[in-house]
């Protein structure tokens, strides 16, 4: 069988840069039933559910596509996927869990903080939340006020 699907996967999402996720969401489901347990299928399943705001549907196709491996670039988008959905279906716990693993995984990117500071918040952590999203400013702006107050900022962040 070898990698067949690819081609038939970068046509069907390059749609999606189209605006037209309802419109492939059938058809990622027809790959899928031709060649199932393909780890980028299962992830560009679960994105395009996302996107749709459908979070229940999108979970079990993160979990697979992960579960089966995705190269590191991709890794990293289903994991803030993952988090990002089961902030939204009120899984809170494994959603910090999750964006942790994530920061573990890919420390350079900041997106993990800034997912992981809304499920903060979530969980009725807002100090924590607001710490986080201010270390993750300070460390990732280039912006000439905000550098001129960095150490001011860090420090009121610490003691949030």
């Amino acid at each position: 069988m070898g990698d067949t699907w690819k081609d038939e996967l970068a046509a069907i999402t390059g749609a999606r840069a189209h605006g037209q996720s309802r419109e492939i969401l059938p058809r990622l489901q027809q790959l899928d039933a031709k060649h199932p347990n393909v780890a980028e299928i299962n992830h560009q399943l679960a994105w395009t559910c996302d996107v749709l705001g459908r979070a229940r549907e999108a979970l079990p196709y993160y979990e697979k596509a992960i579960a089966l491996g995705l190269p590191p670039n991709e890794l990293s988008g289903a994991l803030v996927g993952l988090g990002h959905t089961l902030r939204a279906l009120g899984q809170l716990e494994r959603s910090a869990e999750v964006l942790r693993s994530g920061q573990v995984q890919f420390p350079d990117n900041a997106e993990f903080a800034v997912f992981l500071a809304l499920t903060l918040h979530a969980q009725g952590k807002p100090a924590e939340a607001l710490r986080l999203t201010l270390e993750t400013l300070c460390a990732t702006t280039e912006d000439p006020g905000l550098t001129a107050y960095q150490r001011a900022i860090r420090h009121e962040a610490s003691k949030l």
